[in-house]
Order: C-alpha cells, then sequence, then structure tokens
C-alpha cells in the first residue's frame, strides 16, 4: 500500500530555467564578483526594480541583510529607536538590534494581523528614525496611513516585504511605499534565489549607501568609507533569480486560485476566522492563516496536531511574539501587546503554494474539518 506523503506548507519550484541558468554560471567559472556588481546580479536588479516600479534594486545575500543595511544606510544607530511589530519573524526586530538601536514593539490590527497604524503613532518619540511595517502572510499593511505618520513626523519607512513578493496597496506593489523596501529570496518564498535578499528605493543615496555596505562599506576596492558587511549576492544565486522573477506572476496566480478554493471550502466551519483582504489590497499569498475564534494556545496547537498527524503541513507562524523573546525582554523592556498576545494563541497556516493538485486542496479541507469534528 503507498504511503501518504505529507503536503507541504511551502514547496519550492525550480524548473529546467533555472537548472539551465545555474549550469550556465558554474560552467562559467564567474560564481561571485568582488563588489557584488556581477553580470547577473546587475541583470536581476535591474529587472527586479522595473518589476517593483522603483528607480534602483540593490541585491544581498539574505532578507535579513537586506533589513540590516536599509537600517544603516539611513544611519540608525545607538540610542534611535525602530518601531516594529512583535508579531513576525526575529529578523525584523533582529535587524534594529544589530545596529545598536532599540526595537519598539507596537501591537497589530487583528483582522488583518499587520502593524496597527494608531499604535504605531502612539508608540514615536523624540528618538524614533524609522517604522518597518511587515507585509505579513503576502498582504501588505496600510501604507498610506504609515507613510503619512512617517512624513508628519520625518521618519523613515522600511517595508518588510519578505513574504509580500506581488502584493498590492490600491494598486502599488510591496517595495514601492517606502523610502526603502526589503525583501527575501528564501527557499519558502514566492519567488526564491535559495537564499537572498534585495533593497527596493527610488532614493539614489540610499541605494549607493547599501551597495557600499553589502560589500564591507566600499567606495572602491580596498577603500572602506563606512562600517559594512558581507552581504554580496552570489552570481549562482542571481542566475536562479532571473526566471523565478518571470514566473512569479503564474505563481501568484495560482496562489491566488488556490486561496479562493480554500475561502469556499472552509468558510462553513464556524470556529475558524478565514483571512480578510480589505478593500484596494491584493494579497500574495505567502500561506493561508486562519484563526480560531476563542481559542487557547492548547486548543489550536491539539488541532494543529491533529491536522500534521493526517499529513498536511500546518504550520504556527508565529507561537511566541518577540516582545517575550528573554533576549529583547531582558534588553530593551516588558511591554503589553494585548492584540499580538491572543493572536499568537489562535492562529495557524495552511499550505496554498502553486504546486497545489485539486485534489490535495481537497484533502487540506477534508483533514481540517476532520480536525474540528475531533474537537
Amino acid at each position: 500500500m503507498p504511503s501518504i506523503e505529507m503536503i507541504p506548507i511551502n514547496k519550492t519550484l525550480i524548473g529546467e530555467e533555472e537548472i539551465r541558468a545555474a549550469l550556465s554560471v558554474l560552467r562559467s567559472g564567474k560564481l561571485t564578483d568582488k563588489s557584488g556588481s556581477g553580470t547577473n546580479v546587475v541583470q536581476f536588479e535591474r529587472v527586479f526594480s522595473k518589476y517593483i516600479g522603483t528607480k534602483y534594486a540593490v541585491a544581498v545575500n539574505s532578507g535579513t541583510a537586506a533589513l540590516h543595511a536599509a537600517l544603516l544606510a539611513v544611519g540608525v544607530g545607538k540610542d534611535d529607536e525602530v518601531i516594529v511589530p512583535s508579531f513576525t519573524f526575529v529578523a525584523t526586530a533582529e535587524a534594529v538590534a544589530l545596529t545598536g538601536a532599540r526595537p519598539v514593539f507596537a501591537d497589530i490590527n487583528p483582522q488583518t494581523y499587520c502593524i496597527d497604524p494608531e499604535e504605531v503613532e502612539a508608540a514615536i518619540t523624540s528618538r524614533t528614525r524609522a517604522i518597518i511595517p511587515v507585509h505579513l502572510y503576502g498582504l501588505m499593511s496600510d501604507m498610506d496611513k504609515i507613510t503619512k505618520i512617517a512624513r508628519d513626523h520625518s521618519i523613515v519607512v522600511i517595508e518588510d516585504a519578505a513574504q509580500a513578493h506581488g502584493a498590492e496597496f490600491h494598486g502599488s506593489k510591496a517595495g514601492k511605499l517606502g523610502d526603502m523596501s526589503c525583501f527575501s529570496f528564501y527557499g519558502s518564498k514566492n519567488m526564491t534565489t535559495g537564499e537572498g535578499g534585495i533593497v527596493t528605493t527610488d532614493n539614489s543615496e540610499f541605494a549607493d549607501a547599501v551597495r557600499s555596505i553589502r560589500n564591507h562599506g566600499e567606495a572602491e576596492e580596498y577603500q572602506s568609507i563606512m562600517i559594512g558587511h558581507n552581504y554580496r549576492m552570489s552570481e549562482l544565486a542571481a542566475a536562479i533569480g532571473l526566471p523565478q522573477l518571470l514566473k512569479l506572476p503564474k505563481f501568484l496566480e495560482a496562489r491566488r486560485r488556490n486561496a479562493g478554493a480554500l475561502f469556499n471550502m472552509l468558510e462553513d466551519i464556524s470556529e475558524l476566522q478565514l483571512p480578510v483582504v480589505p478593500e484596494g489590497f491584493g494579497h500574495a499569498w505567502y500561506v493561508f492563516t486562519v484563526r480560531m475564534k476563542g481559542a487557547n494556545a492548547a486548543k489550536r496547537n491539539n488541532v494543529v496536531k491533529r491536522i500534521r498527524e493526517r499529513f498536511v503541513d500546518a504550520k504556527i507562524y508565529y507561537p511566541k511574539p518577540i516582545h517575550l523573546f528573554s533576549y529583547y525582554r531582558d534588553r530593551f523592556g516588558s511591554t503589553k501587546l494585548p492584540k499580538t498576545e491572543t493572536t499568537t494563541k489562535q492562529v495557524f497556516s495552511l499550505p496554498v503554494h502553486p504546486s497545489l493538485r485539486e485534489n490535495e486542496i481537497n484533502r487540506i479541507v477534508n483533514v481540517v474539518k476532520n480536525a474540528f469534528q475531533s474537537e
């Protein structure tokens, strides 16, 4: 009897185009470039900036590197504060801490799971240098409100778009509306370079600074003018990224189709709050995140356990908010974020990736329904 395979939460889709591109780089022997500006990297930057609609894109070797370099590029450092959500992957706050600045955690909108603009405004002090709204699960933050707050207080906005390739806000793509924006190309993302990241911006000074920072702060070879790091993207990664980017619209089309099917088939589970997509927002569906109404963590965890036992890779993003991590609590002080803390006990995510077949979507739905019937 054939064994049942787990339906993964995410699946990297690599085709012949990516394989040929990688082989071409390998055969050339030019796997990287000392300045980080090899032929494939430059081409990838040009095509990506055109896709987003920005003047510049600077490729780096991870989404975390993109965030750290962007913060350094605007001069964030010791005694500064940067407002971030706590309901996100740790890299958002980690990049702030790496600069020597203090991450200030703001609560979320419990419908969208993105940072609440009102909470952002309440957190601003004389030391606030930047806001990092995270476009979580593929849904953009309310960028109109956030950018207005930033302008009113002369604060920089750095979009964390690591999960939002192709997401839109009133016709503008994620990566277009901040002073700078940061993407990840980790293997699970909507498109990938294996490992990698990129910073997009319309500001030439910011772009030049990130280019220098990614290469040890050099202005020219062996002439460092600022603190930097080795954040260069390899030629191999960029070569993979080019065909991935060309496929991204079809990937997004499939994600949206799969999300629509899950909406239609899960809406009769009264215990679940399905994802909310406000008018004017285009969701990129990194994952399909549902919420168990009124549940505690133990009840939610039991449901997730039953789903996984039936070979559907449900995941909890994120089981513990960053402000409750001992490192951040001990160094930056305790804070209360009631909407965030409740949300972490109730949400879980389901697969929605492009390779899902109709029978797999049906299986996901049946498994979820059975998990609740067993409750």
